[in-house]
């Protein structure tokens, strides 16, 4: 059985667009496009960009989110940079 170690956020910069850099607390580092995630539910209004440029980290949660609530869980963009 594989082990997942639970990783968390500590940078993150939007590149263009829908696309953020994050570093992870293991300064494991890499590009995700965010936009695949968004359009449904409470992501939907961050199609707007100036929402989208609301993201900030969450230190308490250890992964971006946006001020209508919105989060991503790190583990899931863990996997996805590039």
């Amino acid at each position: 059985m594989k082990t997942i170690i639970a990783r968390e956020i500590i940078e993150a910069r939007i590149i263009k667009d829908y696309v953020v850099e994050l570093v992870f607390d293991d300064l494991k580092k890499g590009v995700v496009d965010l936009h695949k995630f968004l359009g449904k539910g409470i992501f939907k209004e961050l199609l707007d960009k100036k929402k989208f440029h609301q993201m900030k980290v969450d230190a308490e949660l250890g992964t971006i989110c946006w001020p209508n609530g919105a989060d991503i869980a790190p583990d899931t963009l863990y996997f996805e940079i590039i």
